[in-house]
């Protein structure tokens, strides 16, 4: 929920406990979670008369989750949403078209169904001892 909000352009904290209803310690604990994992960085921001405050910016690694939020909004489109459709919808900035994801194999073949892949151990599996 705090990545979506993010990526929606709510930065700041108060505006992010305000639009998603999400308790203030909860969104403490999540926003401090989040950086320290390196997927959001805290940027400084002053209003006039105000002390210093923060926004929270995603990072590259944090831009990589942006495919996941696309899939779980398509997902959600497809069980939850209201018959007049979606609350969100994701546009190229280029051309306006609806974006989606894509699941493609290495040789470029399109992945249509979950029956076209298999799982196998990667090059990282450790032997069980």
């Amino acid at each position: 929920m705090v990545l979506r909000e993010v990526f929606n352009g709510v930065r700041r904290f108060e505006d992010m406990r305000r639009h998603s209803g999400i308790p203030r310690q909860v969104l403490t604990d999540r926003l401090a979670l989040l950086v320290d994992a390196g997927i959001l960085r805290r940027e400084p921001y002053r209003e006039p008369g105000q002390r210093e405050r923060h926004e929270y910016r995603p990072t590259d690694k944090g831009f990589d989750l942006y495919p996941v939020l696309v899939a779980v909004r398509t997902w959600g489109d497809r069980y939850l949403a209201d018959p007049e459709g979606s609350p969100v919808e994701f546009e190229h900035v280029g051309c306006g078209a609806e974006v989606g994801v894509v699941l493609r194999c290495a040789n470029g073949h399109d992945v249509t169904g979950r029956r076209d892949v298999s799982t196998r151990p990667g090059p990282g599996v450790k032997p069980f001892a």
